[in-house]
């Protein structure tokens, strides 16, 4: 009797317990189901940029972020039945690319519309694809380049000539943009835009002008130092549609993707109005195909109402409102900048002399009125300032600003995340004040584009130093490193990162000093962690870590262990952003989204591509 008592009280104890475990599954996910993963990727080189963690092997993702990093063996016991699961090769993986400073959103807006000459070795080479562009494009569109080259990095070292883009294109317009210090227009480009040697000094805008040599136009626009004439000539050109728009930002962020780039930091930029010139990345912010982190600010655009701007953007616009509906941080707006007020803008030209920020009316009154508002709304911000002298005078305002918040009882800049952009001629003192007032400085490798003109007026002496990387590094102000794409530099970030490991410009001239120069670690860390500061993102993105975003790149070759020259043919085979592939190359080619065709079919994408690929220049997309 007390054993059949027994075996009753066992059997109603175990269906209780039946009954209770049944219960547990339903209202509670099963343990082992919590913990396995979407993606793991083993049998890598991974430099997770975790002190605790340096060199795993392994690693796994889970609903965006990194579930685990480890070796391969501890890894792979978090597969399930739906995880994917990659074999490395014994490839280098590192954190996703992140540009502190670039123009992505008006980048992808103009994408399709642009023939790159980013990477192309030759001017003959780069001639020709402007001859066959011109031959494709139909009537009422130009053939434009807009930035990302140098005449340096070609074989023949110069810059083209008049008749060769005559002989180039005799019948379509055409358009090349120089950084911000020149452009050229063919005889068609000249025509179309109404421009003649009796009306030139005319329409030329103040700062700028059409060269007359012998009582011709050569075709050349020089910006003295004023960059108006240039922007004035891009805001001619005809328009994208809206439906190519975001068809060119699918294809331009891919682009990035091609390069391990995640995330950027996006500075506005001239000719580019928030919000209806920002319809193509907010259209696919609000998509499930959003490849790339963003985070904007604001750079207002009517010339003396700079004010009333931030003031309608406060009122309308949530400071730190994600669009993105499926990326956390995926297109947030962050603050405002690069320019705050266009009076107090400092331009890069280094084929002119310095602005005198002094010699402009008001530009003081206007800084100091616009930078009071966004202190006192608690605004991020940033501006533009190429040289030292630029970078005091503007202090001088953020300090005032400062003491009379903190006078006022307010919290002035404490708290407030700001920053210089460029700063190339930054010089100790005002570094100092920068620290003291809690800034941070976005560096960018303009100086790879432009570095042999700035040596010729400024001397090698005070190229070796601009910027002063590692002055900054040593006084501990967050830097964040960039590229300051796509009219300017190149949007492929290897080539900033070959610039700060080896100093030299794109065209080989050596420009940083040694003792200026950072190892490839340090270089990695400031495309990474330093540029999540940037976006106020260095607690959740630039390290491969668990609980971190799962951002990430398998690159095609081992950037810690290549000869320095190799650095710059650097591309990802592998980019994940968010735990989703968004780039495939090689054995992974066929893993990310499928892309629609590239539109309009004129397109220079179509037959060119973007960064020139030495092994396959051309392509039908």
């Amino acid at each position: 009797m007390i054993r059949k008592m027994t075996y009753e009280k066992k059997g109603w104890f175990a269906l209780v317990a039946l009954i209770l475990s049944a219960m547990v599954r339903v209202l509670w996910p099963h343990p082992a189901n919590a913990t396995e993963a979407n993606l793991i990727v083993f049998n890598a080189k991974i430099t997770t940029q975790d002190a605790k963690n340096p060199s795993p092997t392994a690693l796994a993702v889970k609903d965006g972020k990194f579930l685990a990093v480890g070796t391969d063996e501890e890894t792979k016991k978090l597969r399930g039945k739906e995880t994917r699961v990659l074999d490395a090769g014994g490839r280098r993986l590192i954190p996703g690319l992140n540009d502190s400073h670039g123009h992505y959103v008006r980048g992808g807006r103009f994408y399709n519309s642009e023939v790159r000459w980013d990477g192309v070795p030759s001017l003959q080479i780069a001639l020709n694809m402007i001859r066959e562009q011109a031959d494709r494009t139909p009537e009422g569109n130009w053939v434009r380049v807009i930035g990302g080259w140098s005449p340096f990095q070609f074989e023949e070292k110069r810059m083209p000539t008049p008749t060769e883009l005559n002989q180039a294109a005799p019948d379509t317009p055409v358009f090349i943009l120089y950084l911000y210090s020149m452009g050229f227009l063919n005889e068609a480009g000249l025509k179309a835009l109404g421009v003649t040697v009796e009306n030139a000094q005319e329409k030329a805008p103040p700062g700028g002008r059409y060269e007359v040599v012998d009582g011709r136009l050569t075709g050349r626009l020089l910006a003295e130092p004023d960059p108006t004439i240039l922007y004035k000539t891009i805001g001619s050109l005809p328009p994208l549609s809206a439906e190519d728009q975001l068809n060119s930002t699918r294809h331009f962020f891919r682009e990035l993707n091609r390069f391990g780039m995640t995330s950027a930091v996006d500075a506005g930029g001239g000719g580019h109005k928030y919000p209806v010139d920002y319809t193509g990345t907010a259209l696919l912010a609000g998509s499930p195909d959003l490849p790339l982190r963003i985070s904007y600010y604001l750079f207002p655009q009517q010339k003396g109402n700079e004010y009333r701007e931030f003031v309608e953007w406060m009122a309308n616009h949530g400071l730190f409102h994600d669009g993105a509906l499926h990326l956390d941080h995926g297109y947030e707006l962050e603050g405002a900048g690069e320019f705050l007020v266009w009076s107090a803008g400092d331009f890069e030209n280094f084929t002119a002399d310095r602005p005198d920020l002094t010699r402009r009316e008001r530009w003081r009154e206007d800084l100091k009125r616009v930078a009071q508002l966004l202190v006192e709304r608690g605004w991020p911000l940033r501006i533009h300032a190429t040289y030292d002298e630029s970078i005091g005078h503007i202090l001088d305002v953020f300090e005032e600003v400062d003491r009379e918040e903190r006078a006022a009882g307010r919290k002035g800049f404490v708290g407030i995340r700001w920053a210089v952009d460029h700063a190339e001629t930054l010089k100790q003192a005002n570094l100092e004040r920068i620290k003291k007032l809690g800034g941070g400085v976005a560096i960018q490798n303009r100086m790879a584009f432009a570095g042999e003109y700035f040596i010729e007026r400024y001397g090698a002496g005070v190229a070796d130093h601009a910027p002063p990387v590692r002055a900054l590094l040593d006084a501990g102000i967050p830097v964040g490193a960039g590229s300051d794409a796509t009219r300017v530099s190149t949007y492929n970030p290897w080539i900033s990162l070959y610039w700060l490991v080896t100093g030299r410009s794109v065209g080989g001239t050596p420009l940083l000093s040694a003792e200026n120069r950072l190892s490839r670690e340090e270089a990695l860390e400031l495309y990474t962690i330093g540029s999540a500061w940037f976006s106020q993102e260095e607690g959740v993105k630039g390290r491969i870590a668990p609980g971190q975003y799962a951002d990430f790149a398998l690159l095609n070759k081992d950037y810690f262990a290549v000869a320095e020259e190799e650095i710059r043919g650097i591309e990802s085979v592998l980019t994940v952003t968010g735990g989703v592939i968004v780039y495939g190359a090689e054995e992974f080619a066929g893993l990310a989204p499928e892309l629609p065709q590239v539109s309009p079919a004129w397109s220079p994408v179509k037959l060119f591509g973007g960064y020139y690929r030495t092994s396959e220049h051309r392509s039908e997309k």
